[in-house]
């Protein structure tokens, strides 16, 4: 019993990482109805910035949150420099920059940091046993920043004005131009804050995975698992779906797979959401006539 609450909470923890994942897919795929196959590779890109600031001894906090505004500038420079020319572009030319906005990230970040495995700190540690041994201090703190991550990102659209903006930017570009709102500057802060989210998901894993320039490969496979589980136009859908599928990916790994086909879950999850319901569990069923 203990080793299934065990698996179920370390789950939760790690199903929080692929729930942030999975809402930044969601909030770039509502403001241009494309996955961006690349968010993986700019947490990456994210995470090895802060592990050069906290080497050259700057503090772990002070470095977390100066990454936090660098990878918001970064995601905004890449839709305002690269995404905004092709806009009105075929799907498929959109399709070609994510995948090369993919290749150029990757290699830059193993180009600039090198390819071997580097250890990344993490601020939360213990010197006892945490819910009786069932939980570890960092699987604790990383389950907490993401749920206040995800509760202020809530606050942000749901009460304020300027996000409130972005999702009507999001939601009906054309309409929000009427009533005056900027949407190419929306859809830049939009990026901005999901390469934000993306580099707090990364710099929250890469104490487990270790840090190198593909550790974000699997875990992005997995978010989007999430986000099709819960609704690829669903913020909340895609929250929840990130943290069942790091539930259902512990215990298949531990009862079901084992550790070695882990990887087999997310696959076998967006295969059948596909299937049986392609708008995943909370998304919306568009219905046109033709």
């Amino acid at each position: 019993m203990d080793g299934l609450a065990h698996q179920i909470i370390a789950g939760i923890a790690t199903g929080g990482i692929y729930a942030s994942v999975a809402l930044a897919l969601v909030m770039i795929y509502q403001a241009t109805h494309h996955i961006n196959f690349a968010q993986g590779e700019m947490a990456t890109l994210s995470t090895f910035i802060a592990w050069y600031l906290v080497t050259e001894g700057v503090p772990y906090w002070l470095a977390f949150f100066a990454t936090i505004g660098i990878s918001f500038v970064i995601g905004a420079l890449i839709e305002r420099i690269l995404l905004r020319p092709v806009q009105n572009a075929p799907p498929l030319t959109h399709v070609g920059v994510f995948i090369g906005l993919l290749l150029i990230i990757g290699n830059a970040t193993g180009w600039i940091f090198g390819y071997t495995t580097k250890v990344f700190p993490t601020p939360f540690v213990s010197d006892r046993p945490l819910m009786g041994g069932l939980v570890s201090a960092h699987e604790l703190g990383t389950t907490a920043v993401t749920l206040v991550v995800l509760m202020l990102i809530f606050v942000f659209f749901r009460y304020t004005k300027l996000g409130l903006g972005m999702r009507a930017a999001a939601y009906n570009p054309r309409s929000a131009r009427l009533v005056g709102i900027n949407v190419g500057m929306m859809l830049a802060l939009g990026w901005g804050l999901a390469a934000a989210v993306g580099a707090i998901a990364g710099m929250m894993v890469a104490p487990v995975v270790f840090l190198d320039p593909t550790m974000m490969l699997g875990i992005l496979l997995y978010a989007f698992a999430g986000a099709l589980l819960g609704g690829i136009d669903n913020p909340g859908g895609a929250v929840l779906g990130g943290f069942a599928v790091g539930v259902l990916e512990n215990l298949a790994g531990a009862y079901v797979v084992g550790t070695e086909l882990k990887l087999t879950v997310a696959l076998i999850i967006i295969i059948s959401v596909l299937l049986v319901r392609p708008a995943g569990l909370f998304g919306r069923v568009v219905l046109s006539r033709v």
